[in-house]
């Protein structure tokens, strides 16, 4: 995309009625939903008792996954802001359903504390090991935010097909890792696809909107 076209685009959504007032609410309810699950985390992790037997960690030996687990995330980033930023429509939708995810998962996270199968100590430093090796376990953002890319753009299958073995690389890493138990990222899947429904429901002029802008970048 060309800056003209960037521009552009940022005029034709200026010109719709509510635009500038979504895009606000969608920011601030992103930011509400990441404080959130910050301070779940936190909670969780303070609060965390001992682990418990898992089918799966059981029987297979923890590997060290912390580089993929990592620097996967933030590729992950990149390439999810890379097919949306660009686009203004897109970012009220994709931002309130960010945040609703994020909400959601942190009343999980809130709920039950359980440590991690067996724990590792990441050489990544004290604030990466706060952000990524919490004992948030339930339920996997990792394997839910990958997944919930998917069903956004489920209608183009390039980035669907992406999104998917994003959704499934991460789930086998953090069960490799033994970052999460099995049932994490089970639960992920039918939780991710929970959330997503709401959103459309919940925010549906900003789901119109972004799939309006999809059809038309298809055209294009």
């Amino acid at each position: 995309m060309t800056l003209k076209e960037w521009r552009q685009q940022w005029k034709e959504a200026a010109q719709e009625r509510g635009f500038y007032r979504s895009l606000v609410a969608s920011l601030v309810f992103f930011a509400v939903g990441w404080i959130a699950n910050a301070y779940a985390i936190q909670f969780a992790t303070e609060k965390a008792s001992n682990p418990v037997t898992d089918l799966a960690l059981s029987n297979i030996p923890a590997i060290e996954v912390d580089g993929l687990f990592v620097y996967g995330t933030v590729v992950f980033v990149l390439f999810s802001a890379g097919i949306i930023l660009p686009h203004p429509k897109r970012i009220p939708f994709v931002f309130k359903t960010v945040g609703l995810f994020w909400i959601i998962r942190s009343a999980f996270t809130s709920l039950t504390h359980i440590a991690p199968f067996d724990a590792t100590v990441s050489d990544f430093g004290p604030k990466i090991n706060e952000i990524f090796f919490g004992a948030d376990r339930f339920f996997s953002a990792h394997t839910g935010m990958p997944f919930l890319g998917a069903l956004a753009f489920w209608d183009r299958p390039w980035i669907r097909y992406t999104f998917l073995i994003g959704a499934v690389f991460f789930g086998i890493i953090v069960l490799l890792g033994h970052l999460h138990y099995s049932i994490d990222v089970a639960a992920a899947f039918f939780i991710t696809y929970g959330i997503f429904h709401i959103a459309k429901r919940w925010f549906a002029k900003d789901k119109e909107r972004f799939y309006e802008d999809l059809s038309k970048a298809r055209d294009m």
